[in-house]
């Protein structure tokens, strides 16, 4: 159920009662996890982001070292390029080449990967075991 579904009366007029605070510009979403999530949460997306963290790669790289089909991935990578993670560069000598690197924005997600990568050596050993 959406934010909007949630409250009986007109957003812009919306009040807490408790403290008699106008909460209308309170964002949609119950806070920017969620919206990052949307951005970076699919599994895809997040494997083609971890392993351009290890600098340009050519989308057969990418294919052969995610293990995405080519259908999935040429997804992917378009939608990251559309939100600003990926850069793509295309090489017209021959053979032509699509070459696929982080933007600064898809780069400042690498100490989330460290963070992401510690928790699991301390909070998932078991599964490696």
């Amino acid at each position: 159920m959406s934010s909007p579904e949630l409250s009986d009366g007109d957003p812009a007029e919306t009040t807490d009662t408790a403290s008699g605070t106008d909460t209308s510009s309170a964002p949609e979403t119950p806070c920017p996890v969620v919206d990052s999530l949307e951005q970076i949460g699919s599994r895809w997306r997040l494997v083609v982001l971890h392993e351009l963290l290890n600098g340009e790669s050519r989308f057969n790289e990418l294919k052969r070292e995610t293990d995405a089909n080519a259908r999935t991935l040429s997804r992917v990578l378009d939608d990251l390029q559309e939100t600003g993670f990926v850069d793509r560069r295309l090489e017209e000598d021959s053979p032509v080449a699509t070459f696929y690197s982080l933007t600064p924005k898809g780069e400042s997600l690498a100490p989330v990967f460290e963070e992401i990568d510690d928790w699991a050596h301390e909070w998932l050993t078991e599964c490696n075991a």
